[in-house]
Formats: structure tokens, sequence, C-alpha cells
């Protein structure tokens, strides 16, 4: 996989980011020449000390992936562009469903737009979510399940996933479609819970504050470490089986929401936890149980989670109590 970046231009939206961040390092520690580009919009995650390992090694553009100028600019000479960019908060949609439809829906193609006009040579790797199954029938959950969102951020990245894929059909331009689970580690956004229960869970712990469980706790997913999920976006780019394709990108081994808690607590040293009845708005957005088929994945790719629950967790509570400064309001 080295040779496939080392000394390519590489665009990442949404670059400054929590999955962004971590794939830009990544990169350059691959040899490849990258740039970022990133709105800096309040609350979405974008973070500016989330690259300082790597600031003087990158090229950051502060510009909106809606800004077909920009993006038209930008596309020319990439190799591969990791569209990261969006709005996440599955709570912020159902109040105020625009932003989802600007930055998920026109952004991504204004992005395929200025591929086809400017780069159609480019490898396109977008990050859905399993949000866009909704509720679900069978477990573990594959790629050819109905796809039934529950609410405006899953229905705007399914419909984002849908652009590239008629891009890809329709011109020719190669895209790699995922779908992620619930990804957690360094340079999240930790200063609301909207985005990442998993965690915000680690900021309650790290603050010896109660963590709330809904519900009887029972309910199950995938958590994945951010370092296996950049894993799976650089080898899925890499791997020319992929093109065309969507992928899961999860844990086979699911936990429940108790397990997490106590996992994190245990490893904090701090925190407590308590049982708290569902809100209405969650109530309404719970999907219930839910974790990923990765056969399809490991098949013609050949990733796999490597990171346990706890490994991933112990990497994360120390970074944010190392640097809690830089993610703490």
């Amino acid at each position: 996989m080295k040779d496939n970046f080392k000394n390519k231009k590489v665009l990442i939206t949404g670059g400054l980011g929590f999955i962004g961040s971590n794939l830009a390092i990544r990169l350059v520690k691959l040899g490849a020449e990258v740039t970022l580009v990133d709105a800096m919009i309040p609350e979405y995650g974008a973070n500016v000390f989330n690259i300082e390992p790597i600031k003087g090694d990158v090229h950051v553009n502060y510009s909106n992936v809606c800004d077909e100028h920009s993006m038209n600019y930008l596309v020319k000479d990439k190799g591969y562009i990791f569209h990261l960019a969006g709005q996440v908060s599955h709570i912020k949609s159902m109040t105020n469903p625009f932003p989802d439809i600007e930055i998920n829906i026109k952004g991504t193609a204004v992005l395929m737009e200025a591929c086809k006009k400017y780069n159609r040579d480019a490898v396109v790797v977008r990050s859905g979510t399993r949000g866009q199954y909704g509720t679900v029938v069978n477990l573990p959950v594959t790629e050819d399940a109905p796809t039934n969102p529950k609410g405006i951020y899953e229905i705007s990245n399914l419909t984002a996933e849908k652009i590239i894929k008629v891009y890809h059909d329709n011109f020719g331009i190669r895209c790699v479609l995922l779908r992620l689970t619930n990804i957690y580690g360094p340079r999240a956004q930790m200063r609301t819970h909207h985005y990442g229960v998993a965690n915000w869970f680690v900021r309650l712990a790290i603050d010896n504050e109660t963590i709330q469980v809904f519900g009887d706790g029972q309910l199950k997913r995938d958590f994945l470490y951010v370092d296996d999920c950049v894993d799976a976006l650089l080898m899925s780019a890499a791997k020319e089986d992929a093109y065309g394709q969507i992928f899961n990108v999860g844990v086979d081994k699911p936990v429940t929401f108790i397990e997490l808690v106590k996992t994190i607590i245990d490893i904090s040293k701090s925190g407590k936890w308590e049982f708290a009845p569902f809100s209405p708005e969650r109530a309404a957005q719970e999907p219930g149980d839910f974790f990923s088929d990765i056969t399809k994945i490991k098949k013609h790719v050949g990733w796999s989670p490597k990171v346990s629950l706890k490994s991933g967790m112990e990497f994360t509570v120390k970074y944010y109590r190392e640097h809690k400064g830089y993610y703490w309001d």
C-alpha cells in the first residue's frame, strides 16, 4: 500500500476534522503530498491542533466543499480524493435539515462535477454512515440490506452515496463508497454530545462525571478505532477491485453499551454510570441493535479491524488526558 501513495497528490475534504486529520497524518508518513480543505464550521469538529504533528507538511485550504470555484481548482492533478466533509450530527439534522442538504448533498455534487470537468482520473473515496440502513431486520447487516434511514442526516448521506455512484457509472470516475460504523479515538470533536457517543463517554469519564446509559444498556454496537478506519480508507483507495463498490466498515464483534461504558470507566480510573430513559428525540432516531457484516470488504480489499476496544480506549483516554485543553471548552 505504501507505494500507492508515495509522492501522490491527495485531497481530503473535511481534512481538519476527526477522521480527516488522522488520515492526513498517515498519508504524510506514506510520503503523499496532502492538501486539506475545511470550512472550519463551528461545532463540526475541525481543529487546527489536529494536524499539529504535520502542520509543516500539508497544504491547508480554508474553503467550503460547496464552493464550485474552489473545488474546480482543488481537484486538479489529485490522484486520490477522500471526501469526508459533511454535517455529521444526527440530532441537529432533525431540527435544521438545511446544512445536511447543503453540505452532504450539494457539496458532494459540486465535488463530483469538478472531477468530471477537471480530473476524471482521480480515485474518490466517500465516508458514509451505517445509519443509512436505519432499523435492520437481520444481523449482522450486509451491504445489500434495505436502506430505510430514520433521519435527514442519514438520508443525505445515502443521497451523497448515490450521486457518487452515478458519476462512477456514467463518467468513469473511480469511486469507493464506505458505510462507517461508530468511530472513536483521538482528534474527535469533544465539546458536545452530538457527534460520536463513544468519545463523549470518554470525556465524561475523564471529567469524573456520570455517563447515562439509555434503556437497559443491552443495545449492541460495533465501535471501530479510528486507525482501523484509516486503514480501510487507504486500502480501499489502493485496491482496483474496490472501485464502484459499497463496503461496510465496522467490527464483527459487537459490544453492549454497558460493556462499552464499563471499559471506559475502568481504563479512565474515573467516572461513573447510571441508567436513564430515552428522550423522545433519541427514541425516535434509535435504530436498535446494529453491527456490520464485513465479509465483503475482507474479500475485495483484505481489510479487517486490528485494534481491540480495550486497546483503542487506552489510546483514546491517554490522548485526551494529554491534550484536553485543545478539545474541551
